[in-house]
């Protein structure tokens, strides 16, 4: 016998708060990606006028921002389709795809702009220090008015951390391209644009891990870290009437949807005395009571039907 149930979410993220929700976060990345794709012509202008591999790095990463953002908002309309036909859960998990993409586009992008800034460190070229100074400030700007609208979005969604990971590591960029940009103007230095470059790639790559380890767990459909499945376990056994659980399972479709699925041992009794919808109500209770679950399965079953399994979990 099984039941499914919806209640209150469990998830590794923060809980939502007032103003979140697709449809405003949707807002919040169409406002971002027009903030960072008009910027990003302005940079990448600078960069080849100045000769800058760092605003160019910089223009680059903006680049790649705003195909993020704008396959983040894809991957958010996909999301809010109902349901329909094979696609039991709809098109959910598109936003931990993109959210995948996005920790990808980073590691590549970091990979592009080491290879060069190697290069020019062996052998170095004039830069525009006045130049980077200025697209470096206006870029310090329009990143914190950027990771603004994003902070105020649902970060417990992969898709808008994805996003404000993209944001998170231009700023440390430009903050490094300004850097470069004075000791260019103070000391002369031609390898301060390189250097500077070299820490624009470690701040991509650190946020690529990070989302890809993030959007792995759900792709691998691993248990949430917040979840201790002996815990969850135990709980569950202290239900009157049940003398097991095994086969328990706790995954995230995405980002706000956690599942949950267990075969439910009970006494011989409950069968026929017909206690199977209470103990569906306890087991829920429980699961209530001590985690926040928004969607769990429960299978009832005598002790001997586990001889009628094969390849049991646990």
């Amino acid at each position: 016998m099984g039941r499914t149930h919806d209640r209150e979410r469990l998830t590794d993220g923060s809980a939502s708060m007032s103003g979140h929700g697709r449809p405003a976060d949707l807002r919040r990345l169409t406002a971002a990606l027009a903030l960072v794709g008009g910027f990003t012509v302005i940079e990448v202008v600078a960069g080849v006028w100045s000769g800058s591999l760092a605003l160019l790095a910089d223009g680059g990463h903006l680049l790649v921002d705003a195909v993020s953002l704008a396959a983040a908002i894809l991957a958010a309309r996909l999301a809010s389709r109902p349901a329909r036909g094979s696609w039991t859960f709809g098109f959910q998990r598109a936003e931990i795809l993109s959210a995948a993409g996005n920790g990808v586009t980073l590691l590549v992008a970091a990979a592009l702009v080491t290879v060069e800034a190697i290069r020019r460190l062996l052998h170095p070229s004039a830069v525009g220090g006045r130049t980077m100074v200025a697209v470096a400030a206006a870029g310090i700007v329009l990143n914190l008015a950027v990771a603004w609208v994003l902070l105020r979005a649902d970060r417990s969604n992969l898709n808008v951390e994805g996003s404000l990971r993209h944001v998170l590591a231009d700023l440390g960029a430009f903050l490094a391209t300004l850097v470069a940009g004075v000791v260019v103007l103070a000391t002369g230095s031609r390898q301060a644009d390189s250097v500077a470059s070299l820490l624009v790639a470690l701040l991509m790559v650190d946020g690529g891990r990070r989302l890809l380890a993030k959007s792995g767990r759900v792709l691998l459909e691993a248990a949430p870290k917040s979840v201790d499945l002996a815990t969850v376990r135990a709980h569950l056994l202290e239900t009157p009437h049940v003398r097991d659980v095994h086969d328990l399972h706790v995954w995230t479709v995405t980002s706000d949807l956690p599942a949950l699925s267990a075969h439910v041992v009970v006494a011989d009794c409950c069968f026929r005395e017909n206690h199977a919808p209470r103990i569906l109500d306890d087991l829920q209770g429980c699961l209530v009571g001590h985690f926040d679950v928004d969607h769990s399965t429960f299978q009832l079953e005598a002790a001997d039907h586990a001889a009628h399994e094969a390849g049991l979990h646990d």
